[in-house]
């Protein structure tokens, strides 16, 4: 009976081991991937900022500038580029919104962005576009991958349309979050105009006729969730200027913006519970289970090979019993 507990418990010995490697290099690559439908905004202010009127061509302090930004994933799209690709795709829809404190439109910047659903590694694709404009990302965008590392990435920026390294500056906690820090810095960089200019009858061709150019810089700050990869916390030191030509009126520039931007506080809020939630289901897959089940298999092995040198362990001699001699007769 020992003998036969023994094989039992060394046959679910072996499948929690083989169990253990199957979560954490098969089921996590294949279960933890971005939802292609998912929806999602946030809003990030600018208090205090500094906004072009394009009435008088003048810069002004302003209380605060709005921007909304929406991803929306295509469902249909992404399966058909999962077709071509080989590999599960999501595809986002942004729109990011800017608006004054009067509630007027100062930009709108649409964008597709086509992304691997687990490694959030770009996927190049018909349709990937900025504001129109068709581009070839190399770098992230948005997201970090599941499980990010202490270590610089390349970041893709919209406005400018080029990647650069955004560099990994130290560890820190956030609002109860163990967090990665993220910095990069865009110098000025000549930027194409918005396709919807904020005053009705100007379009970009226009402007251009001008000569007058836009000029973009912005340090860009990120405070990262590790193992989801999910920023919690985002922020902008962004400027904006309009250089030379007629439109300017003789000046040699004008800040068209500038503000630090940040994320709402609810939405900061929101954020923060959302990663924290999902970082456990990421810990499941990464680190709890797997981790679990080695352990439960080394113990129910261990329990195996007991019972089994128990069960070989030799029996006493069994008792004899003494015998009076037999009388021998002459």
């Amino acid at each position: 009976m020992r003998r036969k507990a023994s094989l039992v418990l060394l046959a679910c010995a072996v499948f929690c081991a083989a169990l253990s490697p199957l979560l954490r290099w098969y089921a996590f690559p294949r279960l933890a991937r971005i939802p292609a439908n998912q929806y999602q905004d946030v809003v990030l202010e600018a208090k205090g900022a500094t906004l072009l009127d394009y009435g008088t061509m003048r810069s002004r302090k302003v209380p605060k500038v709005t921007i909304v930004q929406t991803l929306r994933g295509d469902v249909e799209a992404a399966k058909k580029i999962e077709k071509s690709a080989g590999l599960p795709v999501v595809v986002w829809d942004g729109l990011s919104y800017v608006q004054g404190p009067d509630g007027k439109m100062v930009s709108r910047v649409s964008e597709r962005y086509i992304f691997d659903a687990h490694s959030q590694d770009p996927v190049h694709a018909p349709g990937e576009a900025v504001d129109g404009d068709t581009v070839k990302r190399d770098g992230i965008e948005f997201k970090w991958p599941f499980l990010t590392q202490k270590r610089d990435y390349e970041y893709f920026d919209a406005q400018a349309r080029t990647t650069s390294p955004i560099h990994y500056k130290g560890t820190r906690t956030f609002r109860g979050v163990k967090v990665y820090y993220f910095e990069q810095t865009v110098p000025w960089t000549k930027v194409p105009f918005p396709k919807v200019m904020p005053v009705q009858g100007i379009t970009p061709e226009s402007v251009a006729r001008t000569g007058t150019t836009r000029w973009y810089s912005t340090v860009r700050r990120f405070w990262v969730e590790p193992v989801t990869g999910a920023p919690v916390f985002g922020e902008e030191l962004h400027k904006e200027e309009l250089r030379g030509g007629t439109l300017l009126g003789g000046r040699a520039k004008v800040t068209a913006f500038a503000g630090d931007v940040k994320m709402r506080e609810d939405y900061i809020e929101h954020t923060v519970a959302l990663v924290k939630h999902n970082r456990t289901l990421i810990l499941m897959l990464t680190s709890y289970l797997p981790r679990g089940s080695l352990i439960l298999g080394l113990l129910l092995l261990s329990l195996a090979l007991w019972l089994e040198a128990r069960g070989r362990r030799p029996q006493d001699p069994a008792p004899t019993q003494e015998t009076e001699p037999e009388p021998v007769s002459a």
